[in-house]
């Protein structure tokens, strides 16, 4: 193998594909980066086996093969090498000569039958979204999901997908996010998990744009191609909650109000239950007044706003920090929040559509005073 290449190019990719490097293996080959070198380009991968992203870039081709490398060491490096022209050429001793201005490096390589295969066909099943829908999809849902392994099917999003939407939910047991998206097409109605730890990388490569994609779906792998980038990643299997059973239809009490001035006063009630770690935070809801509130052994904090109400008045103490989190992905100016009881969970929803909706269960309080 014999390739000549520019610096930045290769230091981009080899940061992008390092997101798929194993940090916990007993394997070696997992903390590799393949390297394969074949007509005008350079593809590199990595691998967990649970994530797979794979990225073209051009090159001078001399000479075609292919070599697995120490990942966190070559993107290290490489990231040094940025301004320069390389020359990457193996040896008949398995290693990597890099040559860039007057100086070279060698570097011992791992044995490139080892490493896992990634091929997965682009073709057949698929849908094709917008990158702007698809982020928007994925950041509305991906915080919901559960972080420990008591439930693993509850680390992913579940993936509903239809002949001309598509919708995303993900659940932790505190709370849940659901968000639809119009396709553009799609050759496949079906469900699927797919792990919040690959969505979070595929995010990152999505683009607020209007360009479409297409998503592959094939036996128990998602692959999506962005931009000379092809991330693969692992489904989970098992059945997803059925979620339709959580949430209520009908409620006693609902308020319209501005989301960023709710926000806002989130953030600020709750930096003093923050200091408690319990991110407690009172909701009193009467006239038209919502009125939050925290306390602490420092003092108390106390804020009023301005609501339209529709139903009853009601105490209820909620997890901030569940909140907040939904709210940073809210472009909305107005929102609408509907509860029943202080121990039912209260649903936060568009005044004026059903593009998503989020769910949050209360905490309870002693004193209802």
């Amino acid at each position: 193998m014999k390739v000549v290449c520019d610096g930045l190019d290769l230091s981009v990719a080899t940061s992008q594909v390092i997101k798929a490097i194993s940090n916990k293996t007993t394997n070696p080959i997992l903390e590799g980066i393949k390297i394969v070198t074949e007509g005008d380009s350079i593809k590199l991968s990595a691998t967990d086996l649970e994530l797979a992203i794979e990225k073209n870039i051009r090159a001078d081709v001399k000479e075609e093969g292919e070599v697995v490398i120490p990942g966190k060491f070559f993107s290290d490096f490489i990231r040094k090498l940025t301004n320069e022209k390389i020359t990457l050429e193996t040896n008949d001793k398995n290693q990597l000569k890099m040559v860039y201005t007057d100086s070279e490096s060698l570097i011992q390589c791992y044995n490139s039958m080892e490493f896992p295969n990634l091929r997965i066909d682009s073709e057949g099943n698929y849908f094709e979204i917008t990158q702007k829908d698809f982020k928007i999809l994925i950041n509305r849902t991906i915080f919901s999901t559960a972080v420990d392994d008591t439930r693993p099917i509850l680390k992913g999003c579940c993936f509903e997908i239809g002949k001309e939407k598509i919708n995303s939910i993900a659940l932790d047991g505190y709370r849940l996010a659901y968000v639809t998206k119009p396709l553009v097409s799609s050759n496949i109605e079906t469900s699927i998990v797919v792990p919040a730890k690959s969505l979070n990388e595929i995010w990152k490569f999505l683009e607020d744009s209007d360009e479409v994609i297409k998503v592959y779906i094939q036996k128990n792998f998602l692959t999506v191609d962005v931009d000379s980038t092809k991330i693969i990643t692992r489904l989970i299997e098992g059945d997803f909650i059925n979620y339709n059973q959580i949430i209520p239809k009908d409620f006693t009490t609902t308020l319209f109000i501005n989301k960023t001035v709710f926000e806002e006063a989130i953030e600020r009630t709750s930096v003093l239950s923050r200091v408690d770690k319990n991110n407690l935070v009172r909701f009193d809801i009467k006239d038209k007044v919502l009125t939050l509130s925290s306390n602490s052994d420092i003092g108390n904090i106390k804020e009023n706003i301005g609501i339209s109400l529709k139903g009853n008045d009601l105490t209820v103490a909620f997890n901030s920090r569940y909140f907040s989190e939904c709210l940073r992905t809210i472009s909305d100016e107005a929102i609408k929040i509907c509860f029943n009881t202080p121990s039912s969970p209260c649903i936060v929803t568009p005044s004026d559509s059903d593009e998503y909706l989020f769910l949050i269960l209360p905490v309870r309080i002693i004193n209802q005073n």
